[in-house]
């Protein structure tokens, strides 16, 4: 029965996707032997991984306002919309914080950089990469979250702007009262129509993997992983201790939860954000996932948005170890107190990766040409391995996150932990069929068993 339960969804249909995430598996495969054996054809490829994270990407912005708009519409008091956002925001801060932290010290344990050499080749890369990133202030970091008309926010491609004009919807949808509920009812199903569609495009991740593996794999060969595999290995590393060790405490004080049993949950989402680099390519499945795991859907549609812009942990890692490889690799390393400096200077730069082109390289240059212009021909290190890089980043981005829904929703008591120890013990898989539950969520203490094909779930305690 047990492995019925995993071959079929909730529904009874029978779930092939397990296949889908197979092709991904040998298709990354294939990638990386293209990527050597013909590393010209290999760079070639790239579209391709482009055309495909695009098409993810289209799906953001709808999916975002429908999740926003239900979310904020069905509560029954604006000021909990206030209290979940405060919240997030407060904790967003604290372990970014935390990340830069860690990443300063295992920088000044393992002194990554030491004894390399700059070209003028590479100068050149730094100061481009720095034209880039240049930071923005925080007036216009402010006006470029209000989008120009009200429909140029699902075009803009801006969470920030997405965000925006969902809150107001879902408030304005909130004060009618119940003339709003047949609005709800709309947006309700034409959520279900856009995780339809992306159930469909990701049918092409394994062709989407395959090219944006090749053309890395190809640009770059094996010589820039070997020189340059100390920071490589240490910002991996670092990456592997905030997730498995500060997130995993804070997962299991705050919410009983185990961190491995959330990251296992997660394998498919994992798998697709490694292979294209991108953690917006699992956006919508994570907010599709938190509300299966037992989280409100005024959590999820608050916190993993908001999440996206202003809890980067991995992207805050980087920047922090990235700037002491630069001052050790040009000989000017850095003092604890210019180090303290920087993290607090990080701790506002990070908040602006996700808006910038070229994420986190492009905001490690214009960071360091705010705080010290003399490091910025440095960057040009970095940019060799900085791609390999940007898989530890997105998963780690993309970890903080799923962490950061789970512990709000329980400090806001919105979380039902009975229903998410079943669905992460197997008891009731996830739908990958449509990405959602077909029956609305339980009562806590409660949910439904799948059943086998042409049986009726009948609803049992969680602890049965």
């Amino acid at each position: 029965m047990a492995a019925e339960a995993v071959r079929r969804t909730p529904g009874g249909r029978r779930d092939r996707t397990h296949l889908l995430y197979l092709m991904v598996i040998a298709a990354v495969i294939a990638g990386i032997i293209v990527g050597f054996a013909a590393p010209k054809f290999a760079i070639e490829l790239k579209p391709i991984g482009t055309g495909f994270v695009n098409l993810i990407k289209m799906m953001i912005t709808p999916i975002i306002f429908c999740t926003i708009v239900l979310g904020v519409g069905s509560v029954a008091k604006a000021a909990k919309v206030g209290a979940v956002g405060g919240l997030a925001l407060g904790y967003f801060l604290v372990m970014s914080t935390v990340a830069l932290a860690i990443g300063l010290v295992v920088g000044n344990v393992v002194h990554p950089g030491a004894g390399m050499h700059l070209t003028a080749a590479l100068k050149q890369a730094g100061h481009a990469q720095a034209a880039t990133g240049k930071a923005e202030g925080g007036v216009d970091f402010l006006l470029g979250s209000i989008p120009d008309t009200l429909l140029s926010a699902f075009t803009s491609g801006q969470v920030l702007q997405t965000l925006l004009i969902a809150l107001l919807t879902g408030f304005a949808v909130q004060s009618m009262g119940r003339a709003g509920a047949p609005i709800l009812r709309g947006v309700e199903h034409l959520q279900r129509l856009v995780f339809r569609i992306l159930s469909i495009v990701l049918w092409a991740a394994p062709v989407g993997a395959f090219g944006a593996i090749a053309a890395v794999v190809g640009a770059t060969g094996v010589d820039a992983l070997k020189s340059l595999a100390e920071v490589m290995i240490a910002f991996y590393v670092t990456c592997g201790l905030f997730v498995f060790v500060v997130l995993g405490a804070v997962l299991w004080l705050t919410a009983r939860i185990n961190i491995f049993a959330l990251l296992r949950y997660l394998a498919r989402e994992f798998l697709l954000i490694f292979s294209t680099s991108s953690s917006d390519t699992a956006l919508p499945r994570l907010i599709a996932k938190m509300e299966h795991l037992g989280v409100d859907r005024s959590v999820v549609g608050i916190t993993v948005p908001t999440g996206y812009s202003f809890n980067l942990d991995g992207t805050a890692i980087y920047l922090t170890m990235a700037s002491l490889f630069i001052a050790s690799a040009t000989g000017a390393p850095m003092s604890i107190g210019q180090q303290i400096g920087l993290l607090l200077f990080m701790v506002v730069a990070s908040k602006g990766a996700a808006g910038v082109t070229g994420a986190g390289l492009a905001t490690l240059a214009g960071g360091l040409q705010a705080h010290r212009p003399d490091l910025v021909d440095g960057v040009g290190l970095i940019v060799g391995i900085d791609r390999f890089m940007s898989e530890a980043r997105a998963v780690t981005n993309f970890a903080g996150n799923a962490v950061a829904t789970v512990v709000i929703g329980t400090w806001t008591k919105e979380f039902d932990r009975d229903r998410a120890q079943a669905v992460l013990a197997g008891r009731f898989p996830f739908d990958e069929t449509t990405l959602l539950d077909d029956e609305p969520p339980a009562e806590t203490g409660t949910l439904p068993t799948p059943a086998p094909a042409g049986d009726t779930a009948a609803p049992v305690r969680a602890g049965a």
